[in-house]
């Protein structure tokens, strides 16, 4: 676990395979509420170790899939923490029915941390509806798969080609043109970005990239401009 700001931790995990044989790295954020909760954002795989420091840090009370791509490993966690309140993105839970959900997110803040995180759904995207959250405390901004930065030689062959169309391996995180194609309903994009660029943001946490530790709106801003204008 590394600490990223003010009760915000990070963790890495292993690789997976993903479809057409593409491999990305997996990060999961971990979230301290002031009552001491713990809200686990994109769970990644379940470990003993991890599981000691996330139990040293608080109780887990909240399960966060961030959008339909990212489940891998929450039905493991949920059955380390039966307990733990789950909560999906839209259409997730019709995909992953061995899944207790507890929640679908909606535009209304989460009555359990308002105040303290804020998101906003990105919809009109045809690949998957993502969850944007905002932890308050430490000024960070946390996307999934919307925007993305892979290091030039992750990806060989021809799937280096894809992913260098694809803006993938970019120099600055963007967000892949695939995304991008997808957001067919550019009225309904516009207006869940408009929300997102109200915070306050000063740190962004992307789950396949760098994390970005300062000047976070000017980030989001350069990474959406396409949409914006």
């Amino acid at each position: 676990m590394k600490e990223f700001g003010p009760n915000i931790w990070i963790a890495e995990g292993p690789t997976v395979k993903a479809a057409a044989g593409f491999h990305y790295p997996t990060r999961m954020a971990v979230i301290r509420l002031t009552n001491g909760d713990l809200v686990l954002w994109s769970p990644t795989a379940l470990s003993d170790d991890l599981q000691a420091e996330v139990g040293a840090m608080g109780v887990v009370r909240y399960l966060v899939a961030p959008n339909s791509l990212h489940h891998t490993f929450l039905a493991d966690w949920q059955r380390a923490y039966p307990d733990a309140k789950v909560y999906a993105p839209p259409n997730l839970p019709e995909k992953r029915k061995d899944i207790r959900f507890d929640a679908v997110f909606s535009d209304g803040p989460v009555a359990e941390w308002a105040g303290e995180i804020d998101h906003a759904i990105m919809w009109g995207n045809r690949i998957t509806t993502e969850v944007v959250f905002f932890h308050r405390e430490s000024r960070t901004a946390i996307f999934t798969d919307l925007i993305q930065q892979f290091p030039r030689g992750w990806f060989r062959g021809w799937r280096a080609l894809v992913a260098r169309l694809d803006l993938m391996v970019a120099e600055e995180p963007a967000v892949p043109r695939k995304f991008r194609v997808a957001f067919t309903d550019r009225r309904a994009a516009r207006q869940s970005l408009q929300r997102v660029l109200t915070w306050p943001t000063d740190k962004v946490v992307i789950a396949h990239g760098p994390l970005i530790s300062h000047d976070g709106q000017a980030f989001l801003r350069r990474a959406f401009h396409w949409l914006a204008e």
